[in-house]
């Protein structure tokens, strides 16, 4: 229903349809914010106690010292005050030390089309990556993910997505494969943004081109945040764990008797991040991770430790 219109009264000696056009004027929904730009460029060194190349079950089992460059680009647009679109930029290069064959340059390039609702939000993103090992192409993956979020009280939020993914592997066409997973996250916001949690679960199914390759995962995730005000300025800190088991299908070999036997993983991830603000646009972050990767299949069986630091400026 049309709210009435304020001045109708004093506009009852004008014409009809000049008195029309002003009550819809005075009905026009307000403006959409204006579009907003970000950037970040980050520089920094860290130490890999176990270089690996994750997509082709690679561990050199031994480490190395990276210089760890990256930077990102944002853009965010709105169609209405409740439709929004952002597109980004991002770009990553680790330069090793020794392992030089083993630099990695990552680019992706991303969108995300929002819509809020009165109950809940839902969006729409797209990934493209593209990663390039030693110079070389090495790996393409393109990936739409569907959600649904929204508050459930005042401190619980929540998120549900799908996600589906296609990747390629240069010169390793056996290892391309189809993913589809389901996500589901939660938060719970002890103190608004200074402190809280986040748990996540995730199931995901991989269809590779060679079978033994096909696996079936379950993996879960537990973050804590917490700022902490030192010196006049707020000191964020995250620990985080996560959990994956992974079932493979079809006889991998090497495994169990001659013949073979199917391939089981489980891989534990801690995680622990500081950031300390050093003016309004930069800060200094630290942070140390360790996996423990357990599996049945020898070369995939390793544990890896990463100590680094990193220099961030935002505008």
């Amino acid at each position: 229903m049309q709210r009435p219109c304020p001045i109708l009264y004093r506009l009852a000696a004008l014409p009809l349809s000049l008195t029309a056009v002003w009550c819809l004027a005075d009905d026009a929904p307000p403006a959409p914010p204006p579009t907003s730009y970000s950037a970040e460029i980050g520089v920094g060194g860290e130490y890999d106690s176990n270089v690996t190349i994750d997509e082709l079950d690679t561990s050199i089992r031994q480490g190395d010292y990276a210089l760890a460059l990256d930077a990102k680009l944002s853009l965010r647009t709105y169609f209405t005050q409740d439709t929004d679109l952002r597109l980004t930029y991002d770009f990553s290069q680790d330069l090793f030390q020794e392992f030089s064959r083993l630099n990695r340059q990552s680019h992706i390039l991303g969108a995300n089309l929002g819509v809020k609702m009165q109950a809940v939000d839902t969006g729409l993103s797209l990934f493209y990556v593209n990663s390039l090992l030693d110079g070389k192409g090495f790996l393409e993956l393109y990936r739409v993910s569907p959600s649904l979020s929204g508050f459930i009280n005042r401190k619980l939020f929540t998120r549900v997505a799908y996600v589906l993914a296609d990747k390629r592997i240069v010169d390793r066409p056996e290892r391309d494969a189809q993913t589809h997973n389901g996500e589901l996250d939660l938060y719970y916001f002890s103190r608004g943004l200074r402190s809280y949690f986040n748990f996540g679960y995730r199931y995901k199914a991989e269809d590779a081109a060679l079978e033994r390759l096909d696996y079936q995962a379950h993996a879960a995730k537990l973050r804590y945040i917490r700022r902490i005000d030192l010196d006049g300025k707020s000191l964020k800190l995250e620990l985080a764990y996560r959990y994956e088991e992974r079932d493979y299908g079809g006889i991998t070999p090497g495994i169990g008797n001659d013949v073979g036997d199917e391939r089981a993983d489980q891989r534990h991830r801690w995680q622990i991040d500081l950031e300390y603000p050093l003016t309004a646009s930069s800060a200094l972050q630290l942070y140390a991770a360790y996996s423990d990767y357990k599996s049945n299949f020898q070369i995939s069986d390793y544990e890896q430790g990463i100590l680094g630091t990193r220099f961030v400026y935002r505008w």
